[in-house]
């Protein structure tokens, strides 16, 4: 199986282009409702993940809590903690599964480099817990 087929494509994802301000995203993950988002570059390419964390870190030490100073602060400036690792389009599903246990989501790019998707781990829990579904109902048969 391809991981292609857990892809969320890139016009259904929400992210935040990494020249955005801190208020920016900010609002953005408020709107959405998301605790982590990928960052892209202006060039689709993925720049890394944004978390509620970093935020609210670098509103706190950065900006010390105005939102007004949250406007002056471009993403690409923002220490993360971490970055969801990326995955190409021809990562086996071995793969897949030992990355998605640490992350949310698994940002997925092409041979250029560029953000496509993301993989989320709730899509392949489904996958897997309807696979297991349909073997426990085959037992029985």
């Amino acid at each position: 199986m391809n991981i292609l087929f857990f892809l969320t494509p890139k016009n259904n994802v929400a992210y935040i282009p990494a020249d955005e301000s801190l208020r920016q995203a900010l609002e953005k993950m408020r709107y959405h409702g998301y605790t982590a988002v990928p960052i892209l570059t202006e060039d689709g390419k993925y720049a890394g993940t944004i978390t509620e964390g970093d935020i609210l870190r670098a509103m706190e030490s950065i900006c010390h809590w105005d939102i007004f100073e949250a406007e002056k602060i471009k993403l690409q400036e923002i220490p993360r903690k971490r970055d969801n690792q990326a995955l190409t389009i021809s990562t086996d599903m071995d793969d897949l599964v030992g990355i998605i246990t640490d992350q949310n989501f698994v940002p997925v790019i092409d041979d250029q480099e560029n953000f496509i998707g993301i993989v989320t781990r709730k899509d392949v829990i489904r996958f897997y817990y309807d696979e297991y579904k349909k073997l426990e109902q085959s037992k029985k048969s």
